[in-house]
This record gives C-alpha cells, structure tokens and sequence, in this order.
C-alpha cells in the first residue's frame, strides 16, 4: 500500500474492502428471525454445558430440540455461494458476515463477535462462554488459534489483494478466561510480493492472553472458485 493509497483509506474504506457494515447490528438486527434462532442456539449450547438437571428434563428438552431439527429439516435448503465463510477471503457479507463459524451472526457456533475496523487494524470483542471451555474457567486455545484466523485473515484483506493463510504462529502468554470481555486485534503489516504480513493479540481488559503472526499468500481466486464445482465471487 503506497502513502497516496494510506490517505485514501479511511474507516469506511476498510468496511467496504471487508464488507463490514459500520455497525452489524445494521445488517442482522436482534429481532431478525435467523438472528433469533442463533441466538437460541448459543444459549442451547450454553446451558448444556452447566446443566445439572435430573434425566427425565433432559430427556424432555432433548424432544424439544429434536422436533425442531426435523422441522428444519424438513427443507426448503440452499446456500447463496456468492460470498465466502472466510474471512481470509475479503469478508463477503452473505458469506463471511452470515455463516462464519468463527464470526458468523447467522451461525450460532460462532461466538457473539463484535467487529470493526480501521485503516490497517480488525477489532473483534467477544465474550465467551462455558460451550467454549477448555482448562476449566478459560478458553479453549484451539478457538483462540480459529480467532485469530479469522480476524488475522480479514486484516491482510486490508491490503486490498487477499490471499489465504500460508502459516499462523500463536504464543499463548496466560490463560484466556471465559465469561470475560476480549479484544483481538489483527493488523495488516506490509506485503513482499505474494506474501501478505499481519499480527495481533488477544487482551482481556489490560492481560495479554495471546499473540499472534500470520502469513497469507495471495492467490488465482478464479482458479479457487472452481474447486468442488462451486464457483463464488470474491468482489
């Protein structure tokens, strides 16, 4: 990114190279129904977790959750692959935005991620709860590794030619703890030809948690769409 470019490139530059919207909230409000029915999802998962309740209220709750599994089931179904669930791959919103499994509002295993962005950084806020757990109280790492991906992979978007991740190195500093407000920052760093540079963290208020370096390799996204007999756009 040359200097005449970095003065062109503001806020708003950056939710249009990412697709995010200044605020999700715009775009997926609480009350939409597939919002709700995440969110329903989230809690599901989130009281499974803890629950102490007897057999029989389990097993009644069970029946609960699987009439609607066969009401859903039940169709229609498909997908609009006009978009991607990666955010490595520019943050189409029908794609990433929705089904991210990471940061996806429609996809009730993402955790409920707040996201931003500015000239060279991605911000994600996050609270994570107990369906998220690995050492007791803190968050799993393998979740922390699938974070940083993703904002990681959104940040390189910021070079206005993404790619998909070459290697990502994360140095867990101290336990990430659940039920707390995170931050994780991704940067966009510099570019040397194909290979696109970013870093970033994960902060609980004033903790560091985890560290992180990601490189991604700009690739032929006309040959990428073809794999599996999908194609997609990444506009």
């Amino acid at each position: 990114m040359t200097d005449r470019d970095k003065s062109n490139f503001d806020d708003s530059s950056a939710a249009r190279v990412l697709g995010l919207p200044a605020n999700r909230d715009e775009l997926y409000p609480s009350e939409h129904p597939r919002v709700r029915l995440a969110h329903s999802v989230r809690a599901v998962m989130q009281n499974i977790a803890t629950s102490t309740a007897d057999d029989a209220t389990v097993s009644s709750i069970a029946e609960l959750v699987e009439r609607a599994a066969r009401e859903l089931a039940a169709g229609p179904h498909g997908r609009a692959y006009h978009g991607t669930a990666e955010g490595s791959l520019g943050g189409v919103p029908s794609g990433f935005q929705s089904h991210s499994p990471v940061t996806g509002p429609l996809n009730p295993l993402a955790g409920p991620v707040r996201l931003t962005a500015s000239e060279r950084e991605v911000i994600a806020e996050v609270t994570y709860g107990d369906a998220y757990e690995g050492p007791p109280g803190h968050v799993h790492g393998g979740v922390i590794a699938a974070l940083f991906d993703e904002v990681l992979g959104l940040a390189q978007a910021l070079s206005g030619n993404p790619g998909m991740t070459g290697r990502l190195e994360i140095s867990y500093r101290s336990p990430t703890p659940l039920h707390t407000p995170l931050r994780v920052v991704g940067r966009f760093d510099r570019v040397e030809g194909r290979k696109i540079y970013t870093s970033g963290e994960v902060m609980a208020g004033d903790r560091l948690c985890a560290e992180a370096v990601g490189l991604f390799i700009t690739i032929d996204f006309a040959k990428l769409g073809q794999a599996g007999g999908r194609a997609f756009s990444a506009d």
